[in-house]
């Protein structure tokens, strides 16, 4: 039977981080985030200047993802090619998932040839399913409708650079967003990044108020709202974009996706139901910034990708900065080394 493998204790130490799987956001309290973050703005700097490093020469990253991605696998693969090491990317076309292979096989196997593994699949709990069969850390990557826990730290760390108020509030190193509202917008039911962000918010010692704005039949599910409120995360809730804009300091907008529903009937009902444009953005303050996780498709028009709040390509690129971190703390490399 293969040896367990830890979850991140709590610990201001980047020791902690050695060997551990990376399932969900859980996970990750102040302390780690600080640690985290800091590790992200030293290889956002080491690229800046440097533009790679061999801090994990001789590692090797298996890239699993059953779900197509773009931003999540290139990031990662780009991540781990930055710090020295290679990769290895398996896909469910081109692994014996098509003969019937079991996931907890398909991992065992893998981690022959790799020191660590990402893993992105449509069925939420597949994550830990794997981590439970591997003796080399997994990092969750997306479980359908469960947790994409990596996109959630990069997002709050974008947020804390890129927001004067939060990153004023945060100059000591720590994470203060609880003088921001945070407007998730859109797709609240199926959507596993807005998922994430509210259960680390549930963690944060300082966190923001959370504002909801999503119609009825995409409502965040109870549990997490439940969650929230046992955290005594302030929780305001709207279903019109015209309420929800002005009162935002971070709008992260998110893509109603349609692979998550059952009917094409049931999509289209919901489908287009807000729409981020130029005309849009003069509801909403002037240092707003605003988020998506990509890709969008026409929920943010693309005049507002000149509005100077626009922050989701930002976003995108603090994603492989964020995972360069993850991958040399999880890996145990001296961060100090670069």
């Amino acid at each position: 039977m293969a040896p367990k493998r830890k979850v991140a204790e709590t610990t201001t130490e980047a020791s902690a981080f050695k060997g551990m799987h990376v399932l969900a956001t859980s996970q990750f309290d102040d302390a780690m985030l600080a640690t985290l973050f800091e590790a992200a703005k030293q290889m956002k700097q080491m690229v800046a200047t440097k533009g790679k490093s061999d801090l994990l020469r001789g590692k090797i990253l298996a890239n699993v993802f059953y779900e197509p991605s773009t931003r999540t696998s290139c990031s990662f693969e780009a991540a781990m090619k930055r710090l020295g090491g290679d990769v290895m990317s398996i896909s469910a076309s081109t692994s014996s998932a098509k003969k019937g292979e079991t996931i907890e096989d398909t991992i065992r196997c893998l981690q022959c040839y790799c020191d660590v593994l990402v893993l992105r699949h449509p069925v939420k709990g597949t994550a830990a399913a794997a981590a439970a069969a591997a003796s080399k850390p997994v990092l969750n990557a997306g479980d359908g409708v469960g947790e994409h826990p990596t996109q959630a730290l990069l997002d709050v760390f974008t947020i804390l650079d890129a927001h004067p108020v939060a990153r004023k509030a945060s100059s000591n190193g720590g994470v203060d967003l609880s003088k921001l509202t945070v407007t998730l917008l859109g797709d609240l039911k199926h959507g596993r990044t807005v998922h994430s962000i509210a259960h680390l918010c549930a963690k944060l010692q300082n966190p923001p108020t959370l504002h909801f704005c999503a119609p009825a039949a995409l409502a965040m599910p109870v549990a997490i709202t439940e969650e929230l409120a046992r955290s005594h995360v302030k929780v305001e809730s709207s279903e019109r974009l015209d309420e929800a804009l002005p009162v935002s300091d971070v709008l992260y907008v998110t893509r109603v996706q349609k692979e998550r529903f059952a009917s094409e009937s049931d999509y289209e009902a919901v489908a287009g139901s807000y729409v981020v444009n130029a005309a849009a953005m003069t509801m909403a303050k002037p240092d707003m910034r605003v988020l998506h996780p990509l890709p969008r498709v026409d929920e943010i028009a693309t005049e507002v990708d000149s509005d100077p709040r626009a922050t989701y390509f930002e976003q995108m690129e603090n994603g492989m900065y964020v995972r360069m971190a993850l991958l040399a703390l999880v890996l145990g490399a001296d961060i100090n080394a670069l």
